[in-house]
């Protein structure tokens, strides 16, 4: 089964080559990882209030039964700069990727590939004579979407983020 992780961790030289080594060393697979500073201030996760002076999270996605996610998140939790990790996948939460592609385009096609980047809410970040880069944002399944229905117009390249992902607050009944 798929599984989310967040990780908020010290932002300190290594940290992420532990987590990576972590996975590694127990055949484990990291599908999707992403990594980004926190902004200073307050955090609240899974109702506990965290400071985010110096931290970063990494949302990773990886694949395992409930016991191995288990096993990976007490792992994860014995690391000394993880400060907290939260399993996403049950909780209500929001997902999102970004992807840009950049396409080779003569004028006549430029047109059509556009057309079909615009059903997918994709903007146009760069413009030159014979290629333009469109950035699409949203769930994988989407992405892939999109990949597939510009395929027909001279792909060049593909850059993804991989998943970020954050824990909805609770809905008030």
């Amino acid at each position: 089964m798929r599984h989310v992780i967040s990780v908020l961790v010290e932002n300190e030289v290594g940290v992420l080559a532990r987590v990576a080594g972590l996975f590694s060393a127990r055949g484990f697979n990291i599908e999707s990882l992403t990594v980004a500073p926190m902004p200073a201030g307050a955090l609240q996760l899974e109702g506990i209030m965290e400071q985010t002076s110096g931290c970063s999270r990494i949302t990773l996605v990886t694949y395992g039964d409930d016991g191995i996610i288990e096993q990976i998140i007490k792992q994860l939790n014995k690391l000394v700069p993880v400060i907290r990790v939260v399993d996403v996948t049950d909780g209500s939460h929001v997902e999102r990727e970004l992807m840009l592609i950049k396409l080779n385009t003569e004028r006549d096609a430029r047109n059509e590939a556009l057309r079909v980047a615009e059903i997918f809410r994709a903007h146009v970040v760069d413009v030159a004579p014979t290629s333009l880069i469109v950035e699409v944002t949203g769930k994988s399944e989407k992405l892939n979407a999109c990949l597939a229905a510009l395929s027909p117009y001279n792909i060049v390249d593909v850059v993804r983020t991989g998943q970020a992902a954050m824990l909805r607050e609770p809905r008030k009944v």
